[in-house]
C-alpha cells in the first residue's frame, strides 16, 4: 500500500469517527423555537402563523412554542387552533418556565398542538367561557358557549383517550385545573421537561399525526433556532396590558391638550394621537368596562374646565378622584380576569401625576392673568420717565427710547431732568407725578 492510499484511508477513518461522535440528529433538520407570554392577542396569532410558515419553509423537524398565558378571547384562540391543525410541521406547545400556566384559552391551544409538554410546577386548565368583558354570561348564553367549547375540546382531546376527554370537559364546565404531573398522568400532555434540551431528548421518537400523516420526531441533539417577536408584534403584544393602557391614555390626552393649547407644532399632537390609538387598541383586545372609559373622559373634562375657568384647583381635585374611579372601573370591575386588572397604587400614582400636570398648567394660567400687560399704553403705567421739556404743567418726557407728551398730575411745575412716574394716560399724553411724591 503506497503512502497516498494510506493517507486517504486515514482521512476516511477520521471522518467516520467524527460522524459517529456527533450527537444523533445534529446533522439533521433544525427545530424552530418561539417564546411568548401574556394574554392571547392578535399579535400572538400573527407570531404563531409566522412561526409555522418559517418552520414549513425550512422543513424543520418541529416547531416548539414556549407558552405562558392566562387566556384571552375565544375568536383569537380559534384562529390559533385552526393554524395548528392546518400546519404541515409538528407543533409542540411547551408550558414554561416553572410557575407558568396555560389557562382558559391557553388550555385549548395546548390541546390543539400535535404534542404538548409542561415544565414542573406549571398549571393547565380553568377554561370556562366568560363574556367579552370578563363577566359571567346569562344562563342561555353560558350553556351555548360552554357546549360549543366542550365540543371543541372533545374533538381535540379524543386522540388522547376518554380520560383526557373527561378532564378537558371538566376544565370547561367546572373550571378544573391540574398541575404538570397530573396532566402527564392522565395523558393530557406527552412530556414533563425541565428545559428545552430535556424536552428535545424526551420528544425524540414520539409519534405524532400531522396533516393526516403519521410522523416520528427525531429531535435529540437538534439545532434550536429561535424566532423572536418582530418589533411590530412586540409593540402590539406589549400594549395589551392594563397598566400600559392606563399610562398611554393619560399621556395621550395630556399631549393632545398641549397641542390644542399651543397650536402650530406637531410633536405633541402626534405623540398624543399615537398614544391614544395604541391605548384604544389595547382596550379593544382586553375585556374592559366602558363605563370606566366614560369616567376617564369626564375627569379630563374637569381638568380642562379648571384651566379655562379657574376654580383654584377644586375641579382638578374632583378630576383626580374621577380619574381613579374611571381606571379602576375600566379594568378592576367584579368578574374581570386577573390578567386584565391594574394595581390600585398604579392607578392612584398615574392619577396624581396627571392631576399634578394640570395643576402646573393651572398655576401658569393664573400667573399669566395677574401679570402686568407688556404691550400698548397699559404697559407704560407705573414706568419711570425723565423730564426733557419742563412740565408747566405740559411738557415732554423720555420713556423707553421715545419722547412722550406729558402733563403733571396736579398741574405743578416739574423741571427738566426730574424723574417722574407714569400714573395714567389720556390718548397719547401721559399723566405723571414726581417720583419723590409717590405714595
Amino acid at each position: 500500500m503506497d503512502k497516498r492510499t494510506a493517507r486517504l484511508l486515514c482521512l476516511m477513518v477520521a471522518l467516520l469517527a467524527l460522524a459517529l461522535a456527533l450527537p444523533a440528529g445534529a446533522a439533521g433538520r433544525p427545530v424552530r423555537l418561539l417564546s411568548i407570554e401574556g394574554p392571547v392577542t392578535p399579535a400572538m396569532v400573527s407570531y404563531f402563523e409566522r412561526g409555522i410558515s418559517t418552520a414549513e419553509r425550512e422543513e424543520a423537524e418541529a416547531l416548539i412554542i414556549q407558552l405562558n398565558t392566562p387566556g384571552g378571547q375565544a375568536d383569537l384562540m380559534l384562529e390559533i387552533v385552526q393554524a395548528f391543525r392546518a400546519a404541515r410541521v409538528p407543533v409542540v406547545i411547551y408550558v414554561a418556565p416553572r410557575g407558568a400556566q396555560a389557562a382558559s384559552a391557553g388550555t385549548i391551544i395546548a390541546l390543539a398542538a400535535h404534542a404538548a409538554a409542561m415544565a414542573p410546577e406549571t398549571v393547565i386548565g380553568a377554561a370556562s367561557p366568560v363574556g367579552l368583558a370578563g363577566e359571567d354570561l346569562g344562563e342561555t348564553m353560558q350553556r351555548k358557549a360552554m357546549e360549543d367549547l366542550k365540543a371543541t375540546v372533545r374533538g381535540l382531546a379524543e386522540r388522547r383517550g376518554e380520560e383526557v376527554v373527561a378532564l378537558s370537559e371538566a376544565m370547561v364546565e367546572e373550571a378544573k385545573a391540574v398541575h404538570a404531573g397530573e396532566a402527564l398522568e392522565v395523558g393530557l400532555i406527552d412530556v414533563v421537561a425541565d428545559d428545552i434540551t430535556d424536552l428535545l431528548e424526551q420528544l425524540d421518537g414520539l409519534a405524532v399525526e400531522v396533516a393526516g400523516e403519521d410522523l416520528v420526531l427525531h429531535t435529540k441533539g437538534s439545532r434550536v433556532l429561535e424566532l423572536p417577536l418582530n418589533p411590530m408584534e412586540r409593540l402590539m403584544h406589549t400594549v395589551v396590558n392594563p397598566t400600559v393602557i392606563t399610562v398611554l391614555m393619560a399621556i395621550g390626552v395630556q399631549a393632545i391638550l398641549i397641542e390644542l393649547s399651543s397650536p402650530g407644532g406637531w410633536a405633541a399632537g402626534f405623540v398624543g394621537v399615537v398614544c391614544l390609538a395604541l391605548g384604544l387598541y389595547g382596550m379593544g383586545v382586553l375585556p374592559v368596562n366602558w363605563l370606566g372609559l366614560g369616567l376617564v373622559a369626564v375627569a379630563f373634562v374637569l381638568f380642562v374646565l379648571d384651566i379655562k375657568a379657574p376654580t383654584h384647583g377644586a375641579l382638578t381635585g374632583a378630576g383626580i378622584v374621577t380619574l381613579v374611579a374611571g381606571f379602576l372601573i375600566l379594568f378592576n370591575y367584579p368578574g374581570s380576569p386577573e390578567f386584565a386588572r391594574v394595581s390600585v397604587p398604579t392607578v392612584v400614582g398615574i392619577a396624581l401625576m396627571t392631576g399634578a400636570f394640570f395643576a402646573f398648567v393651572l398655576a401658569k394660567v393664573l400667573r399669566a392673568q395677574k401679570r402686568q400687560p407688556v404691550t400698548g399704553m397699559e404697559a407704560l403705567i407705573g414706568a419711570t420717565a425723565e423730564v426733557r421739556a419742563p412740565l408747566t404743567p405740559i411738557g415732554s418726557v423720555f420713556l423707553h427710547g421715545e419722547r412722550w407728551r406729558a402733563v403733571s398730575e396736579d398741574g405743578s411745575h416739574i423741571p427738566a431732568g426730574a424723574r417722574v412716574r407714569v400714573i395714567g394716560a389720556d390718548g397719547f399724553r401721559l399723566q405723571v407725578r414726581p417720583v419723590d411724591n409717590q405714595r
